[in-house]
């Protein structure tokens, strides 16, 4: 899918779409390519469909996952290729009932301890202590840090706005060794060259390394320390701060 994949890349950097829906939007176009081994503009609408109820009925995707499925499909077909509602359509998509689950304050301590890479540590950290979404976590900068305030400047968050949050002492001097150890240049934690920000995909997989060696049995992605992290964390405090 190269000529086409360049086609729907220049599509979302027009749109002004995040690195990190830029990531998903491909990883799903991708995905659908393999299963059928034919170019993407050859599909129809019911062979994408099948595809779709694949992944609900066999994968058992979760619907916020499925959910990215759906959109990169129909910016792909109905945006890009053009193709009308008689061509192209995709029943309106389900929602989960599920909430995310929140950790004690004890097992997010025995979660981040119990990781033994300074640097994993850190991101763990930074996620819990800051209240990052997990593509903020991987665009951390040097230059983001405002150790007098202990704030954290977080560019380009969702609605491609930049905001302020607290810095938590523990996830400073856990960026302090971080530093101290690697000299990272830009990003604290980046890609193997040092250019570029580390991959969401890669924080993720720190984080269920970590859930899975602590013995914690709930259930939830990285975001978890996020959502644990709203209940600390005053939007006023910080406003006022910043």
């Amino acid at each position: 899918m190269s000529p086409l994949r360049e086609e729907v890349l220049m599509h979302m950097r027009l749109r002004g779409f995040s690195p990190k829906t830029v990531e998903v939007y491909i990883h799903a176009l991708e995905e659908l390519a393999r299963f059928y081994k034919l170019p993407l503009e050859t599909l129809s609408c019911e062979q994408v469909q099948k595809f779709l109820d694949h992944l609900i009925s066999v994968k058992k995707l979760a619907w916020s996952t499925i959910n990215v499925y759906f959109a990169a499909y129909r910016l792909l077909y109905t945006h890009l290729l053009k193709r009308s509602m008689h061509e192209f359509s995709i029943p309106p998509r389900g929602r989960s009932g599920k909430r995310p689950g929140i950790l004690s304050t004890e097992e997010v301590r025995r979660l981040i301890e119990e990781t033994p890479n300074i640097k994993h540590r850190a991101m763990l950290a930074m996620a819990y202590g800051s209240g990052l979404r997990i593509s903020e976590v991987a665009r951390i900068r040097i230059a983001d840090i405002d150790r007098g305030r202990m704030m954290l400047r977080v560019q380009q968050s969702k609605g491609h706005k930049d905001r302020y949050t607290v810095l938590s002492a523990q996830a400073l001097a856990l960026l302090e060794k971080v530093w101290h150890k690697y000299r990272p240049r830009e990003y604290f934690f980046s890609s193997p060259d040092g250019k570029r920000p580390i991959s969401v995909h890669t924080i993720s997989m720190v984080y269920h390394s970590a859930l899975k060696r602590s013995g914690i049995r709930k259930v939830g992605g990285i975001h978890v320390l996020r959502h644990y992290a709203e209940f600390r964390i005053m939007p006023s405090n910080i406003r006022n701060a910043a």
